[in-house]
């Protein structure tokens, strides 16, 4: 019989992990330990998450961070729009999906994706343009852009969101009818316009004809070194058996320090004398509030008289934790992501690492161009367990821990 996972409480945690409570909140804060919280809200945690956090910091266990790659192949195929430098087409390939298309209008993403993938269909096209009517594929993918619908006198049906690219969407899957759906943005789509814009959606999904649910998936908790939150939407055909699944967050986290092991060197930006001099004084995991007080107002300017922690600013990295979100621009003042120990912006393929791009993957045009197709992109290995979960429910194979399923024929959870 399976030894039964125990629940423990923050005091308890505390004592297993030899560290104080406040340290236990600030590492819950940072997303490296995760909780759940009992009925009357108090912090609750995995005995197993607990041990395996307690070997982590201790040196004695490491999750081997690398690109996750299946060695079975799945019979289905996806199409996907908006294809970017190619993260989630990746990562979706080596669940063990099949890529029978990719659409992209920008050209550099384009050269990346056909350098990559000599055998990839890619087209290099406005998607309005694209007659979907003449494909067949299992599933239509997308990481649409979010756009602001308007509502007067609108019935909120697939004719008035005619004009945004989520428009370009749909139609490609009516005029496909995929088995499944699968679209990504960002985790502020969920509040958008005080969420008329995600219903409005998930709405024209449902006059299409398929059952969609959506979870907002945490990266730091998929193998990615990163804490990256991504709104994620399933969906599957009203006339297939009604059920979906949705990928399970991992019990542990991938240090910076574990993603840029022996990482290659590759060009990036730099500092000027400056920056240099301002970001040389920033610790380790520190940022703008780490400096001196007549630092701080120099820099900060009037932003530093306004409300709010703008903790991205002059912010270096820490080896010992996932990065923060990464931004097109590592340099970027509000969005600062400084090298853990190294003085500079993070170079173009420790971007890429952090992001679970394989060393193999080349991007193509300037530095600045690549630093935008790795900071827009999909991390692969967030992809990857996506796909899991696509092929899973494409198999009617859900009675996996590695899933949740959402079961349209009995009432949502």
């Amino acid at each position: 019989m399976p030894k039964q996972i125990r629940d423990l409480s923050i005091s308890d945690a505390s004592v297993m992990l030899e560290v104080s409570i406040d340290t236990i909140r600030r590492w819950e804060k940072k997303g490296l330990i995760k909780i759940s919280r009992s009925s009357l809200g108090h912090r609750v945690f995995s005995e197993q998450d607990i041990q395996l956090l307690k070997e982590k910091i201790s040196g004695k266990s490491s999750f081997n961070y690398k690109v996750l790659k299946s060695e079975e192949k799945s019979k289905y195929n996806v199409l996907e729009l908006f294809a970017g430098a190619g993260g989630l087409a990746l990562g979706l390939e080596n669940a063990g999906l099949g890529c029978i298309k990719l659409i992209e209008l920008d050209k550099i993403a384009c050269q990346t994706l056909k350098v990559n993938r000599p055998h990839w269909n890619v087209q290099c096209e406005d998607v309005g343009k694209v007659d979907f009517r003449s494909i067949k594929a299992d599933i239509v993918a997308g990481g649409f852009p979010c756009q602001a619908f308007s509502y007067a006198g609108k019935k909120l049906g697939f004719e008035d969101v005619r004009g945004t690219l989520f428009y370009e969407y749909a139609r490609a899957i009516k005029e496909i009818k995929p088995k499944m759906i699968l679209g990504e943005n960002v985790r502020g789509l969920e509040k958008h316009d005080q969420g008329r814009t995600l219903q409005t959606m998930l709405k024209v999904l449902d006059e299409l004809g398929y059952h969609v649910s959506y979870k907002i998936l945490r990266a730091q908790y998929f193998d990615v070194a990163q804490k990256r939150e991504r709104l994620v939407m399933i969906g599957i055909r009203k006339d297939l058996h009604g059920k979906v699944a949705f990928p399970n967050e991992k019990n542990y986290t991938v240090s910076v320090r574990e993603a840029l092991k022996d990482v290659p060197k590759s060009e990036g930006q730099k500092y000027t004398p400056i920056k240099y001099d301002i970001m040389e004084l920033v610790p380790e995991g520190g940022y703008w509030r780490s400096l001196p007080l007549d630092i701080q107002k120099k820099y900060m300017g009037a932003s530093f008289y306004l409300g709010g922690g703008k903790t991205g600013m002059a912010r270096r990295l820490s080896w010992d934790e996932p990065s923060l979100t990464l931004t097109c621009n590592p340099a970027q003042k509000q969005t600062e992501r400084c090298h853990p120990s190294d003085t500079r912006p993070l170079t173009v393929r420790e971007y890429a690492r952090i992001q679970s791009f394989p060393d193999d993957w080349l991007f193509s045009g300037s530095v600045a161009a690549q630093y935008k197709q790795i900071g827009n992109a999909v991390p692969v290995n967030l992809a990857y367990h996506i796909g899991k979960a696509l092929i899973a429910t494409l198999q009617n194979k859900l009675s996996n821990q590695d899933f949740t399923i959402v079961d349209f024929n009995h009432k949502h959870e």
